[in-house]
């Protein structure tokens, strides 16, 4: 059995070491080819070359790796996804540890017993997402965080910083959010959250669920405030860092196959915490068991 390493040697959790140990877990039970992802869209470029020829492809980096990966697989070959980022959403809601040793030795594990899950995937204007994606004030605040850059060694800020850039974000608008882009079949809101699995992301070690009751094995699921005013700013926050998406003034959808927004303006999007920049329109789609997951 042939399995390609896929690591960021830049994510945050990713060191020498930490690789040196992933790639022994793994060679337990097959034999192992490590490939080093050295700019943008590298792994996309990797998985494609391999995946037709793979048993399984593992990818030890973040959720931006993770989400080139799946955008990369050209066969339908088993992925597994050891978490090397700050955060690492996909692999830690797909019931992985996020100690990336403990986390390979269970998809080693899975390799060995040929044990997989098929999950469903999002797609937004064509672009695979592994657990969830936004439009208006999440993807605004992903892009501020990638504004303030990596430090000298590479590696991202973590959960504080984008707990900031979301509070920046707000500030900029006083506190203050109304509706801007329209729903197909739901109706008007301020921003939305499109997920295709829960937690939606994590603070540290705590679950943020904002879309409870997204399932990897269901369509999209959609939360989107109306309107963010600065009187309800912390019960709406409250509702829905909770998973309470059918607050009052929130709109909502469940298990769906397509979900289209339409912005006033250019809007931000992203997906997986990738800032796909401004759109006018987003077209999500639900990719039902698009892939074999190693859990």
């Amino acid at each position: 059995m042939h399995v390609f390493l896929i690591a960021n040697p830049f994510a945050s959790g990713v060191s020498a070491q930490r690789l040196a140990a992933v790639e022994k877990e793994l060679a337990r039970v097959a034999a192992v080819t490590v490939l080093l992802t050295e700019r943008r869209m590298h792994a996309k470029e990797l998985v494609a070359e391999v995946s037709a020829e793979a048993d399984a492809v593992v990818v030890f980096s973040g959720d931006g790796v993770f989400n080139e990966a799946l955008n990369g697989l050209v066969a339908d070959v088993p992925i597994g996804f050891v978490p090397g980022g700050g955060t690492s959403v996909l692999a830690r809601a797909l019931g992985l540890p996020k100690d990336p040793v403990l986390a390979a030795a269970r998809v080693s594990e899975a390799i060995e017993q040929r044990r997989t899950r098929r999950i469903t995937l999002g797609r937004v204007n064509g672009r695979r997402f592994g657990f969830g994606a936004g439009v208006g004030l999440d993807a605004e605040a992903v892009r501020r965080v990638d504004e303030m850059g990596r430090s000298s060694d590479g590696k991202r800020p973590g959960d504080f910083a984008f707990a900031l850039a979301v509070m920046k974000a707000l500030a900029a608008n006083r506190g203050h959010l109304e509706p801007a882009l329209e729903i197909a079949g739901l109706g008007r809101a301020a921003f939305a959250f499109v997920a295709n699995g829960s937690p939606y992301t994590y603070a540290k070690g705590i679950p943020l669920p904002i879309v409870p009751d997204a399932d990897f094995e269901l369509g999209l699921d959609v939360v989107a405030p109306v309107r963010v005013r600065r009187r309800s700013l912390v019960r709406t926050a409250y509702a829905l860092l909770r998973g309470h998406p059918r607050e009052r003034d929130v709109l909502y959808g469940h298990d769906l196959d397509r979900v289209e927004i339409r912005c006033d303006a250019p809007m931000p999007l992203q997906a997986d915490g990738e800032d796909l920049g401004d759109v006018e329109r987003a077209v999500f789609e639900a990719q039902r068991g698009a892939v074999s997951v190693l859990a």
